[in-house]
């Protein structure tokens, strides 16, 4: 078990767009409606089976709020790969992307980025809201629903592939 790598990801985005709900669902199988707002980060671990073998994955949570910028700068620290999430109910939150963006960059050396627009049920109409963003900076886009767990999966396998360098 010791010989399965570990990498570190990075999830960011504005506060209530859903970062802690789609770590929950993916690592613990659960969604609850209502949560208390991430102060400063948080992680979990994850096995994520890749073609290439077994890696694991240290999931760094960012906190959402600007009061917490200061510490989510260090935090970015050794990120392999950055899921930067939106939420697709409601476009400030798409429109604040690029900040995100160049914050990861500038903190996470060589930072690899996907592109979520999360809470899919909220906005079903909306597929494809992000990916023009996400075409501009190179990245692949997914679309999830924390709720419903669609799209959760492929986020974080884009993420692992990332990170282990095979995407």
């Amino acid at each position: 078990m010791s010989d399965i790598p570990l990498f570190k990801v990075s999830v960011a985005g504005d506060e209530a767009v859903g970062k802690t709900s789609l770590i929950r669902r993916y690592c613990e199988g659960k969604f609850e409606q209502s949560r208390v707002a991430t102060i400063g980060v948080d992680f979990q671990t994850k096995i994520v089976e890749l073609a290439s073998g077994s890696v694991k994955l240290s999931i760094w949570d960012m906190a959402g709020q600007a009061r917490f910028e200061v510490v989510r700068t260090g935090m970015y620290r050794g990120s392999r790969a950055a899921a930067l999430v939106f939420d697709l109910s409601n476009p400030e939150t798409l429109a604040h992307l690029p900040a995100w963006h160049a914050e990861a960059l500038a903190n996470a050396k060589g930072v690899r980025v996907v592109v979520v627009g999360n809470k899919l049920d909220l906005a079903p109409g909306s597929r494809g809201a992000g990916k023009s963003f996400a075409d501009s900076v190179g990245a692949p886009y997914v679309e999830t629903s924390a709720q419903s767990g669609e799209g959760v999966a492929e986020m974080f396998l884009a993420l692992a592939a990332m990170a282990a360098g095979s995407a």
